[in-house]
């Protein structure tokens, strides 16, 4: 089952704007906004990114662990929707 990208990207977004508990409408997150570190105007913490680790690993069964490889994962929306979709072409 082939998943669209886009799609994808504005699910992760929402889900973003959830978990964090933002007030921002996810449509107007840029793709490659910087999610976390002094580049970021959303203000994430490390909290955040564990509730959007947990999230992801509930709604597409893709572990984000600690490891600097999947921890970039967290980077953006872009490398987050790359992330879910690597190993899943089958």
């Amino acid at each position: 089952m082939a998943v669209d990208r886009e799609q994808l990207k504005l699910e992760l977004k929402k889900l973003i704007v959830t978990e964090c508990q933002k007030d921002l409408r996810p449509e107007l997150i840029p793709d490659d906004a910087i999610l976390f570190g002094s580049g970021s105007i959303y203000a994430l913490d490390s909290l955040d990114a564990l509730q959007i680790a947990l999230a992801v690993k509930q709604h597409y069964g893709k572990r984000i662990d600690g490891g600097n490889q999947t921890r970039m994962a967290l980077s953006c929306v872009d490398s987050l929707a790359d992330f879910i979709l690597l190993d899943k072409t089958d």
